[in-house]
């Protein structure tokens, strides 16, 4: 049996294990920095600071832009607000324009009755009140409504006119010298209401609307003119004697031939700018420019006024042959009218060699002598 000496055994798991230390984190070596050194950082109170005032300083940045922007749009509305309201008022003027020709025409009727203008002169009277009342339906901005009842008025006065011209007509008595009289007084009388409406409309309405949109600064957008009666010769006490005069004569029947003294004549020719007379009986030199107009004086020689008078206007110069032409609206009797050819490209076989310029009125209805009408001119066109 082996003997072991105590003090050579060793029980190591009785003993309790060295308490180790924990490990220390590694730090990482420093790098070096490149360049110059890093400012040292400002305070720490400094930062917030001037981030709040940057978001003060873009916060009003914001605020200015909106506000011009609201104030952009609300100009933009006022313009549209008086845009849509002068296209309203133009749709008005244009149909009152329209009927005022129309009444002019029939005054100037060759063909006429006084049954037929007593219901012409009624009918339009009830298109002017169908005027007055679209006139009525338009609001106009704030600063116009005071102005807008001015073309409301002028309206007005045009439907009573015509009403009252409808009257007098119907109530004429054509066999009567007394009547007759008393009936020219009276479309005379009526006829002011007429030409006081387009005064209403141009200085009481147009002018003050047209200064008050330059006030507000509007610009773009245009007040309409209207005249119902342009040419005030047509509703004078001269003008309703003849035209009784031609109501006297008017057919009964169904003849389309018209009473009394009716024609039209060539007066003169001149060429413009430089107003050169043309000559049937020589040559006349014409300085040719980018303005070069022909201007053409037709008369009334007959004894009721004529509507629509129709001018040719003819130029030949070797091959080319150039044709014009232009209408008289309306012409009083014993009165004159010109009209003016333009926008002329002659050929260059135009200059140097001789033209002709034809100019030819033609007949109105109930003309026999025609010969008046028409003339011819020889001319040279030169550079000017």
């Amino acid at each position: 049996m082996t003997t072991f000496d105590d003090e050579n055994i060793e029980f190591d798991f009785f003993d309790e294990p060295e308490t180790e230390e924990a490990p220390q984190p590694r730090r990482r070596p420093r790098r070096e920095r490149s360049g110059p050194p890093r400012p040292p950082a400002p305070p720490t109170g400094i930062v917030p600071l001037a981030r709040l005032v940057g978001l003060i300083a873009i916060a009003i940045a914001i605020v200015v832009a909106f506000v011009f922007w609201v104030g952009a749009c609300q100009g933009k509305s006022t313009h549209d607000q008086y845009a849509s309201y002068a296209t309203r008022v133009r749709t008005v003027a244009a149909s009152s324009n329209a009927l005022g020709r129309e009444f002019a025409a029939e005054l100037g009727s060759s063909v006429l009755k006084p049954a037929n203008l007593a219901k012409s002169l009624q009918q339009y009277a009830q298109q002017e009140q169908q005027e007055y009342d679209q006139a009525q339906q338009i609001h106009p901005p704030g600063p116009l409504r005071q102005i807008h009842e001015h073309l409301v008025d002028a309206i007005e006065l045009r439907a009573k006119g015509l009403a009252a011209l409808g009257d007098v007509v119907a109530g004429w008595n054509s066999k009567s010298a007394t009547s007759t009289t008393t009936a020219i007084d009276g479309l005379a009388a009526q006829a002011e209401l007429l030409t006081a409406s387009d005064v209403v409309w141009e200085q009481l309405y147009r002018l003050p609307a047209t200064q008050q949109l330059k006030t507000e600064g509007i610009t773009g957008v245009v007040i309409p003119k209207s005249a119902f009666v342009p040419n005030t010769e047509l509703v004078s006490a001269r003008s309703f004697g003849v035209l009784l005069d031609h109501l006297k004569g008017a057919p009964t029947g169904g003849s389309s031939t018209p009473a009394g003294l009716h024609g039209s004549a060539l007066v003169s020719v001149v060429a413009n700018p430089g107003a050169t007379a043309l000559s049937t009986s020589t040559a006349t030199t014409v300085k040719v420019s980018a303005n070069l107009a022909f201007a053409a004086t037709v008369d009334d020689s007959g004894n009721f006024q004529e509507n629509g008078v129709v001018v040719h206007l003819t130029i030949t110069a070797g091959s080319a042959t150039i044709k014009r032409t232009q209408t008289i609206q309306t012409i009083a009797s014993k009165t004159q009218q010109t009209v003016s050819f333009g926008n002329f490209n002659l050929p260059t076989a135009a200059f140097g060699n001789k033209a002709t310029v034809k100019v030819d009125v033609a007949p109105v209805p109930g003309e026999t002598n025609v010969s008046n009408n028409t003339a011819a001119y020889t001319v040279f066109f030169t550079l000017g």
